[in-house]
């Protein structure tokens, strides 16, 4: 009996690309993700998605509970022909009784892509060193790419007249969460003008403003971190996050009483934005705390077409990182497997 040879597709590390940071993208390339996820977007709304991902699996990590990211990418690879599956640090031995490395090897045998939503930066980058699929950084605690992707296409949809994402300016109030690092990032690389706006003891760190001032050296855009709330005047766009997070519970009363009441969002922020200013928030949001209910819910918000816009981002990450490796069978190879099997099945 001949016994098949594994697959090239999976074994094979020629060209792959991983989706762990935008930096490690141009930024003609994040606007051919930004592309493809409009006309995907537009696909789903005329019911007419093309079947991308058919035959496919994403294998899902999760080391951090999640709404937006498990739903969006287990909704994304079913609608686009594919499967998802879950696996929590219950269901795998990551790091365990099983290495990280091996880990990252098994999965790439049986899957076409692996998301990873975890703790430390490092377990997503060591899954990336071994895996022969495309690993996608789901959140980390430095980074949150999938958002960011997400964020800039909403940006896109409610560009105000006459202006490109270059000549936004989007102010980030908050403390240095790993969505504030992640615009920061984008933010530059497009050009726009990116103002971190928080208390001097939870600003970015210089790693981050040397990672956004080199951008722009090449973006020409402008990065500003101030702990001055007055800078949000003239702003085209206001983001918030948490004040706290996950690991950061010993901190939570500190953080809290810096931040509140500040660096809340609140209605009064937004006028001194301006009258067209909009509002953005990754969520879930504690409202009362980094922002008002009633600013969650007014026509500046765009929170729910930011959340939307996730699933816009999934279904165009997976279909971006694999699709140089879709292989349609012809009909005659198809007809010729068909043919063995249920001729062998008869025999049994």
């Amino acid at each position: 009996m001949k016994m098949p040879s594994s697959s090239a597709t999976n074994l094979n590390k020629e060209g792959l690309r991983h989706f762990l940071k935008t930096q490690d993208y141009s930024k003609k390339e994040l606007n051919d993700i930004l592309e493809l996820m409009a006309m995907l977007k537009q696909a789903r709304h005329d019911n007419a998605l093309p079947q991308l991902f058919k035959g496919k699996s994403v294998a899902m990590i999760f080391e951090q509970p999640s709404t937006r990211t498990r739903v969006s990418f287990e909704t994304a690879a079913t609608m686009l022909g594919g499967h998802a599956l879950f696996l929590s640090p219950k269901d795998i031995h990551l790091g365990g009784k099983e290495s990280l490395e091996d880990t990252a090897r098994v999965l790439s045998r049986m899957v076409d892509v692996i998301m990873a939503r975890v703790d430390d930066h490092s377990t997503v980058a060591g899954l990336a060193e071994q895996a022969t699929v495309p690993v996608i950084n789901g959140l980390c605690d430095w980074l949150h790419p999938t958002q960011i992707m997400a964020d800039l296409f909403t940006m896109l949809e409610h560009l105000p007249e006459g202006k490109t994402l270059s000549d936004l300016t989007v102010a980030f109030v908050g403390d240095a969460t790993n969505v504030a690092s992640s615009l920061m990032f984008a933010c530059t690389k497009f050009g726009m003008t990116f103002k971190h706006i928080c208390p001097e003891r939870f600003k970015a760190p210089q790693k981050w403003i040397d990672i956004a001032l080199d951008n722009c050296e090449t973006s020409n855009g402008k990065l500003v971190i101030t702990d001055n709330t007055d800078e949000v005047a003239g702003c085209d766009i206001i983001v918030a996050d948490s004040f706290y997070w996950f690991g950061q519970e010993d901190e939570k009363d500190i953080r809290l009483s810096t931040f509140i009441p500040d660096y809340v969002v609140t209605e009064t922020m937004m006028e001194k934005a301006g009258p067209d200013a909009m509002f953005m928030h990754c969520l879930p949001a504690n409202d009362q705390r980094e922002c008002t209910r009633e600013v969650m819910e007014s026509p500046r918000s765009v929170i729910f077409d930011e959340a939307e816009n996730r699933l816009t981002a999934q279904m165009a990450l997976l279909v971006y990182f694999t699709h140089n490796h879709i292989k349609q069978p012809s009909q005659e190879t198809l007809a010729e497997h068909k043919m063995k099997i249920e001729s062998f099945l008869k025999t049994l």
